[in-house]
């Protein structure tokens, strides 16, 4: 309190991690995934084949920023979010494209799994631009997902560029001996 010097109040605090997923793109230990809720449009005519959407790392952060309960500002569901053309599928776009690019998952047109860091750089950037851009125009919920997008790909960015720089150290110094640096053959 203010003019006082007791200082006994003590703060505490409890931060909950709620991501469904490792930075790997792997499936966090004792987490289990809702099954898909049957549509109610769904006719008898329809083929027996179903196709299940692919569950990437841009859907997870959705339903990791996503789900939550509705705050009384907020009015409910993000407007225009089932709309293909929405902004949340957007931003899950840019996302796909940069988990892809750091190799959390596989590249959606090729299958396979690459890092590629000028790639990766370049969609955080343009996430970053977006949220300066859009700052103050943005529904409660989207301005959550794209910060904990953005904040969840820079630290995955910084964990591959750290992982790199630590293998080519470990090359180079299997590369050249004590005797090579000193000039000694």
């Amino acid at each position: 309190m203010i003019g006082k010097d007791d200082n006994s109040e003590e703060v505490s605090f409890k931060v909950a991690d709620r991501r469904k997923y490792n930075p790997d793109g792997s499936l966090k230990e004792g987490v289990t995934l809702d099954p898909p809720k049957p549509s109610a449009e769904s006719d008898a005519s329809a083929p027996d084949a179903v196709i299940e959407p692919v569950q990437d790392a841009a859907s997870s952060y959705e339903d990791a920023y996503l789900d939550d309960e509705p705050a009384p500002e907020d009015g409910g569901e993000i407007p225009g979010a089932k709309d293909p053309a929405s902004f949340v599928n957007f931003l899950s776009t840019l996302a796909t494209n940069a988990a892809a690019a750091l190799g959390a998952m596989p590249h959606p047109v090729t299958g396979q799994r690459s890092l590629d860091l000028d790639s990766g750089k370049y969609w955080l950037d343009v996430l970053a631009m977006l949220r300066d851009k859009t700052k103050g125009n943005l529904h409660s919920k989207e301005e959550r997902l794209l910060e904990g997008l953005l904040a969840d790909l820079r630290m995955q960015y910084v964990q591959v560029v750290r992982a790199t720089e630590e293998k080519l150290k470990a090359q180079a110094a299997q590369k050249f001996s004590g005797a090579d640096i000193l000039g000694k053959k």
